[in-house]
């Protein structure tokens, strides 16, 4: 594949798909100078990884458990531990944009193979966890929440959806969000419609607007996820 191919296609790619997470897909393919067309483990892996995102903010999880097996499968084929840690870290961020805590806020599957991976995937693994990292390593849509500066103010700048919810997890992770950035990240899952982080924020909305005493929009909240579970 030729590199100025590549770019191109990542110049004219929706603001949806222009994200950190799609920063660290087409890294996959980023090694493919000259004139042969790609392997086939770089095609094959990236659209597995792309469908793995997709599935998963939808809300299916058996989709989305095959097509992240079977990326990782192709990347470990090539025996570059680098390749797969990335292909962890963007699982760790769609589950962060989600607000999935199953990994108890590290990242496992990064984690066991850190030691391969460059100084660039170690502090995005920071910022996912919440942890302060070095803010010139990360993507560009997140350097000013590493700071502890900018922060939330910073979120609504972020144009695609996907990262805006990422940054917001990971400061709501680190005790850095307002109400105000949940019931953005709300109305961000809403209009990609996307089941999974929508069902999430709803739940964080409703919790911290009851906390507050604030029945009317922790009950709205729950309307809402309700007719999202389909329960109404």
């Amino acid at each position: 594949m030729n590199a100025r191919r590549a770019d191109a296609s990542h110049r004219t790619a929706s603001p949806t798909r222009r994200s950190a997470t799609t920063l660290l897909l087409a890294a996959l393919l980023a090694g493919c100078a000259g004139g042969p067309p790609a392997p086939d483990w770089q095609t094959a892996a990236h659209a597995a990884l792309a469908a793995y995102r997709s599935a998963y903010l939808k809300g299916e999880t058996r989709v989305a458990d095959a097509e992240f097996a079977r990326a990782r499968g192709e990347l470990a084929r090539t025996g570059r531990a680098d390749l797969v840690a990335r292909a962890e870290l963007t699982r760790c961020a769609v589950r962060l944009a989600s607000l999935d805590d199953a990994d108890g806020g590290d990242c496992p599957g990064f984690a066991a193979l850190a030691a391969d991976a460059g100084a660039a995937e170690r502090a995005y693994a920071d910022f996912l966890a919440g942890r302060a990292t070095d803010p010139g390593q990360l993507p560009a849509d997140y350097r000013g929440f590493a700071t502890g500066g900018a922060g939330e103010a910073a979120l609504a700048e972020i144009a695609a959806p996907l990262p805006r919810l990422i940054a917001a997890g990971a400061l709501l992770r680190s005790g850095r969000l307002s109400p105000a950035g949940v019931a953005l990240s709300v109305d961000t899952a809403a209009g990609e419609g996307w089941r999974r982080p929508l069902l999430a924020w709803l739940g964080v909305q409703a919790r911290l607007a009851e906390a507050r005493g604030d029945r009317s929009t922790a009950e709205h909240a729950r309307r809402r996820a309700a007719l999202v579970a389909g329960e109404r």
